[in-house]
C-alpha cells in the first residue's frame, strides 16, 4: 500500500530532480538529452516499483495517475528545453552567416524580437559597422589627385587615361564605417509602421590627413515603411543589391552594375514592386561636358518582379523615364525624349554554401544608373533635340566559403557605351571593365579580415586607355 505521505514524498523528489536537471551547472556538465535519459530512468523506476505492490487500493491507483502525469510534463518541459537550445544555435548560426557578408547591406526594415528598447509605443534598435580600409594602387594613366574619390573606391570614370607618367598612391580610411536607426511603432494588429536611417562619410568634405582625418556624416537612407509602401531616400526599384559580391571595395563591380540611391515612393505585394523616383537628366553638351540642367517634369517609373526559392532568387527590373531640358545654359535647348532600361540580376546557390551572383543590363538613356554616371544620359542634336544614349553591362560573381570562417571572392564586370561620337567628342568614355579576387577570413562571427587584388580599366573614344592595380586590406567589424 503507497501511502499519501509516500507520495508525496516521491512528487517533491520528481520535482527537484526536474529543477536541478534545468541548473546552470547541470547544463554545462551533461547535454540535454543525457539529463533527459537520467530523469526518464529515475521516474520509471518509482512508477515499476508502484506497480508492483500488492493489494494497491484507489489512493494507489490514483498516485500512479499522478506520477504518470508528472512524468509527462516534465518529458514535454525537458523537450521544450531542447528545442530552445536549438533555435537557439540556429540563430547563432545565421547571425554569424549574416555578418559575414561584406557585400553592400540590404535594406531591412525588421526588427527581431528582443532587440532594441521601448520607447513609449515605438521600438528603436541600431546597428552599422566600423571599416578601416589600407589601399596601395597605381595608376598607369597618372598621378591621383589627393582629393580623388579613386584613392577610397573603384570610380570608372576617375580612372586617368593618356600618356601621363604613372602614379602610385598609398591610403588609410575609416571613411566607409556608417550607423543606422530602426524603429517600429505598434499601430495595431492591421497595420505596420516602421522607418529606417543609415549615415556614413564617404564622398563629403572633411579634415586633412595630416591632423585631423574628420568627414561629414552623410544620409545614405532615410525611409518611412507603411504595410505596403515605402516613401523616404533608398536603393532604386532597378537596382538589386542583393545580387553584389562580397567585396571589400565600396561596391566591387562597378562599371557593370546599377547602382543609384533616391527619393522614391514604392509599392510592395508580394514579389512585385512599382515605384516613382526622382528624375534627374544629365546630358552631355556640344563640348563634351556634363550638364544637369534640373528640368525634369515626369518622374521615373520602374517596375520590378522577384522570385525566391531554395535555388536562389532572381529579379526582372524594368525602367521607363523622361529626358528633358530646358535651359539657356544649353544654348537655348528645349526637348524632351525618352529613356528605358530593363535589368536582370540575381544569385544562385551552388552547392551547400557556394553562389553565383550576376547582373544584366541594357537600355537607352541609362546613363546616370550605370556604373556611378560612367556617361550620362543624352546627348544635343545639331538640331537641339535630345539623343538618348544607348548602353549594355553586366558582372558576375562567384562565391566560394572554405571553412566555416574562410572564403573567397572572385568576380568581373563589363560596361559599353554606344557613344554618338558627332555629339559628345571622342573624349568620352568608350568601355570600362574590372576583375577581382579576395579571401575574407572572419575570427568570430561579427568580425571580417580581408585582402583584395583589382585590376581596372577604362577606355575613351578616341582610344587612349587607363588602367588602375590594387590590393587592398580591410578590417569590417559588424555591430
Amino acid at each position: 500500500m503507497v501511502h499519501t505521505g509516500t507520495v508525496r514524498g516521491l512528487r517533491a523528489a520528481l520535482l527537484a530532480a526536474s529543477a536541478l536537471a534545468a541548473t546552470p551547472v547541470l547544463a554545462q556538465e551533461e547535454s540535454v538529452d543525457a539529463r533527459l535519459d537520467r530523469l526518464e530512468r529515475l521516474v520509471e523506476g518509482l512508477i515499476t516499483r508502484l506497480d508492483a505492490e500488492a493489494g494497491a487500493a484507489q489512493q494507489q491507483t490514483a498516485a500512479v495517475a499522478d506520477i504518470r502525469e508528472q512524468t509527462a510534463l516534465i518529458r514535454a518541459e525537458q523537450q521544450a528545453m531542447r528545442a530552445e537550445v536549438e533555435a537557439t544555435e540556429e540563430t547563432a548560426r545565421t547571425l554569424a552567416t549574416r555578418q559575414a557578408e561584406m557585400s553592400d547591406k540590404l535594406i531591412d526594415f525588421a526588427i527581431a524580437p528582443g532587440e532594441g528598447f521601448k520607447m513609449g509605443q515605438t521600438r528603436v534598435t541600431y546597428g552599422g559597422y566600423v571599416k578601416l580600409d589600407a589601399m596601395s594602387q597605381r595608376t598607369s594613366g597618372g598621378q591621383l589627385a589627393g582629393n580623388s574619390i579613386l584613392r577610397d573606391f573603384l570610380f570608372p570614370s576617375a580612372i586617368p587615361v593618356g600618356g601621363q607618367p604613372s602614379g602610385f598612391d598609398t591610403d588609410f580610411s575609416a571613411r566607409q564605417t556608417r550607423f543606422l536607426f530602426k524603429t517600429e511603432t505598434d499601430v495595431g494588429t492591421d497595420h505596420k509602421l516602421s522607418s529606417l536611417i543609415e549615415l556614413d562619410f564617404n564622398v563629403t568634405e572633411g579634415g586633412n590627413e595630416r591632423v585631423t582625418n574628420s568627414f561629414v556624416p552623410r544620409i545614405r537612407h532615410a525611409l518611412i515603411n507603411y504595410d505596403n509602401w515605402t516613401f523616404g531616400q533608398g536603393w532604386s526599384t532597378f537596382q538589386n543589391v542583393g545580387a553584389l559580391p562580397d567585396s571589400l571595395d565600396f561596391i566591387g563591380v562597378t562599371p557593370g552594375t546599377v547602382f543609384d540611391r533616391q527619393p522614391l515612393i514604392r509599392y510592395t505585394k508580394g514579389g512585385l514592386q512599382i515605384a516613382l523616383e526622382q528624375p534627374e537628366t544629365v546630358v552631355t553638351a556640344q563640348n563634351g561636358s556634363m550638364v544637369t540642367p534640373g528640368d525634369d517634369q515626369i518622374p521615373d517609373i520602374v517596375g520590378r518582379y522577384n522570385w525566391s526559392g531554395d535555388w536562389g532568387d532572381f529579379t526582372a527590373a524594368g525602367i521607363v523615364r523622361q529626358l528633358h531640358v530646358s535651359t539657356d545654359d544649353l544654348m537655348g535647348v528645349d526637348d524632351a525624349a525618352w529613356g528605358y532600361g530593363l535589368s536582370l540580376s540575381g544569385k544562385l546557390k551552388v552547392g551547400a554554401k557556394d553562389d553565383l551572383r550576376f547582373m544584366a543590363t541594357a537600355g537607352d538613356g541609362l546613363g546616370r544608373y550605370i556604373g556611378l554616371n560612367i556617361v550620362n544620359d543624352a546627348a544635343i542634336k545639331l538640331d537641339g533635340t535630345l539623343d538618348p544614349i544607348f548602353t549594355w553591362s553586366g558582372f558576375a560573381a562567384y562565391r566560394h566559403v572554405w571553412g566555416d570562417n574562410l572564403r573567397s571572392n572572385l568576380a568581373g564586370s563589363y560596361f559599353k557605351a554606344d557613344n554618338p561620337v558627332r555629339l559628345t567628342t571622342n573624349q568620352v568614355t568608350d568601355e570600362s571593365w574590372n576583375a577581382f579576387v579576395n579571401l575574407i577570413w572572419t575570427p568570430v562571427g561579427p568580425l571580417n579580415v580581408g585582402v583584395e587584388l583589382m585590376y581596372a580599366t577604362r577606355t575613351l573614344e578616341d582610344g587612349r586607355s587607363g588602367n588602375l592595380q590594387r590590393v587592398q586590406v580591410s578590417t569590417q567589424y559588424n555591430f
